[in-house]
Formats: structure tokens, C-alpha cells, sequence
């Protein structure tokens, strides 16, 4: 699913055991005394310096953990080698936190209000007015009054014929990116990665353009820079970045980044992380990652209730997405397959 997929899949060994931290993959605060009162202790702790005591209302927080207060720079360099193991065990808890959370789901068909599907295929993206419709609807026969079916080489939302040769199109994503239109910007990285609609393949472009993409909240522009860091198409291979930006991806809704982390969390062995990864997934619509929670069930490495709680996630996001129109148009054409 997306534009780019990153993994393979390798399942764990099979075992009656819990699984372990060890796999056979291939890829390898200051202490205080505190009178017993109705006063929060924690309010009294966050009033005073973290290293000399100073209370005051003008104290600045960790920029990174939040936890503790300083009343000035020096203080807070002071008390760093002390603070340090702390505040980066909380920022990566609280790192987590905004990881794991839920993402919103993709936005409605702005013709029959269902939600647009995970599946790339099950949705449609109009150059001529920015708009995402759902295959069903960009297939739907049209008719005129008198019930006859008509000609539908038009926009379905504005109603606009669609582009005749390249140069329109390219003129299109042109106008819609002078609007900020991010997947405009992400459809004309695409054209530069692969030298498409008579761009040169220009890998540093297209990363430009994806970058402002992402800043613009189009999660898959993140996915296709983190994929291209894992990989090395187009800069260095960079491990940590691919990580840092398939997390931006995940987190603003993208379900194969969602993967690709769960994937990378089971090759390191850490298979409570890809557990969590999977699930997120799965109730964003991402079949794949269904199924390997399947396997790790097969496998012992998640419960019969995880996989059933999962199973029925997945059967409420395609309650949320089917429907006649959409059947109709993937039974048809198999580029319009929604789930």
C-alpha cells in the first residue's frame, strides 16, 4: 500500500514460550521533605529551582522533559549531569505518548460523504480543484435528464474536463501548487524521483518538494523520505532519519510508515513495540498489517483477544468505507480495489 512500501516480513520462530528480546531475524528530581498537608507536592516541587531551592513564579521549565524548573541558565547547566538520565527517559515516554496515539483518519468523499479509503487505489486526486473522491464516485456513469448516460470525462466534484494532454496536467499541479496544495507538491516530487511527465530525475528536488509536502501535513511525502533515507535512493543510507521521518509519517495518519516501524521495532526483536505499531494500522485500514498480526498469533507472540480485538477493528473501518458505488467500480476496474 502507498507509494512507497519499505520491508520484508520475517516472522519470529515459532515457540510455546513467550517470545524474547533475542530473534532470529536476518536484518538484522531532587529529593525533598515535604510536611503531609493539603498542599499538591507536586505544585511545591515544579514553585522551586530544581538546584538551589529559589522559589519564584518566574521560573523556566526543561524545554525537553518538562518536569523540573530552573530560576536561571547557570543553575540549569549545574544541575544537568544529575537531570540528564531523567529528563531523557521522560522525553522518550512522552515521545511515545504522541506515537502511539490513534491518528485522525483520512478526510470524507466530498460527493457521498463516506470516509476515503487507506488504499491508495480506492481514491482519486483532482488536479483541477484539489479534491480527493473515492473511486466509486470518480466512476460513477452520468446522466442526463432524460436518463440517458452521457459522456464522463469530467471532474466529478467541479465538473471540469479532465487534462487531454501532459502539458495541461503539468499546468494543473502547477496552479495547485502556487496554492500550497500539498499533494500537488508531493505528485510533482513523484514526477522528479522517477523523471516522469517530462521532468529530469532529480533526486534532491524531489526531496525538497516532499519536505514541504510534509510540512504542508501530507503524511506519504514523510513516508517516501524516510524510505528513501532506509534504503539510500537518492542520499546516504541513514538509518536514524528513516526512523525520525516514517515517525512523522505514522503520526499524521500515513498506514504503511505505521508498518514499515512495525516491521524495523519486530527485526530488533522488540515485538510488544511492533504489536502496538500493527494494531494502529489495522484500524487505519491496513490489511497487511492484519494479517501479521495473524502470524504473531500463529506464533505465540500476540493473544488469541489481541487478534480478535484487531479482526474487529479492521471490520469497523470497512463498515465505515464500503458501499454499493465503490463495490461496483473495483469489481470493473481492478485500479479502483478499495480494500
Amino acid at each position: 500500500m502507498g507509494d512507497a512500501n519499505l520491508m520484508s516480513w520475517n516472522m519470529p520462530p515459532k515457540t510455546t514460550a513467550q517470545l524474547t528480546m533475542s530473534t532470529t531475524l536476518d536484518v538484522s528530581m531532587d529529593k525533598m521533605n515535604i510536611s503531609d498537608d493539603n498542599t499538591d507536592k507536586e505544585d511545591i516541587i515544579l514553585s522551586l529551582c530544581a538546584n538551589c531551592g529559589q522559589e519564584g513564579s518566574n521560573l523556566k521549565s526543561c524545554a525537553a522533559c518538562k518536569l523540573v524548573k530552573y530560576c536561571s541558565r547557570d543553575c540549569q547547566q549545574a544541575h544537568r549531569p544529575q537531570h540528564k538520565k531523567e529528563c531523557k527517559k521522560r522525553v522518550a515516554e512522552l515521545h511515545d505518548e504522541e506515537l502511539f496515539k490513534q491518528p485522525p483518519p483520512l478526510d470524507d468523499c466530498p460527493i457521498c460523504f463516506l470516509l476515503l479509503p487507506t488504499l491508495n487505489s480506492g481514491r482519486r486526486y483532482q488536479s483541477c480543484c484539489g479534491k480527493r473522491l473515492c473511486s466509486g464516485c470518480f466512476d460513477a456513469p452520468v446522466y442526463d435528464n432524460q436518463g440517458n448516460e452521457v459522456d464522463n470525462e469530467k471532474c466529478a466534484f467541479c465538473r471540469t474536463p479532465r487534462p487531454d494532454t501532459q502539458k495541461e496536467h503539468v499546468e494543473r499541479i502547477n496552479k495547485r501548487m502556487e496554492k500550497d496544495d500539498p499533494i500537488a507538491i508531493h505528485n510533482r516530487g513523484i514526477d522528479y524521483r522517477d523523471g516522469t511527465n517530462g521532468f529530469p530525475q532529480d533526486y534532491k528536488k524531489a526531496f525538497e518538494l516532499w519536505h514541504r509536502a510534509g510540512k504542508l501535513g501530507y503524511a506519504l511525502a514523510y513516508n517516501n523520505i524516510g524510505y528513501g533515507y532506509y534504503n539510500g535512493e537518492g542520499v546516504e543510507v541513514d538509518k536514524k532519519k528513516s526512523k525520525h521521518y516514517l515517525e512523522l509519517a505514522a503520526m499524521n495518519g500515513d498506514a504503511d510508515a505505521r508498518c514499515n516501524l512495525a516491521i524495523t521495532a519486530a527485526k530488533e526483536g522488540n515485538w510488544e513495540r511492533a504489536l502496538k505499531h500493527f494494531k494502529i494500522a489495522v484500524r487505519s485500514g491496513h490489511d497487511d498489517s492484519l494479517e501479521k498480526i495473524q502470524q504473531l498469533y500463529s506464533v505465540g507472540a500476540a493473544t488469541k483477544e489481541e487478534y480478535t480485538k484487531a479482526l474487529q477493528s479492521y471490520q469497523e473501518y470497512l463498515g465505515e468505507i464500503k458501499s454499493p458505488q465503490r463495490d461496483k467500480a473495483a469489481a470493473t476496474y481492478e485500479e479502483c480495489r478499495y480494500y
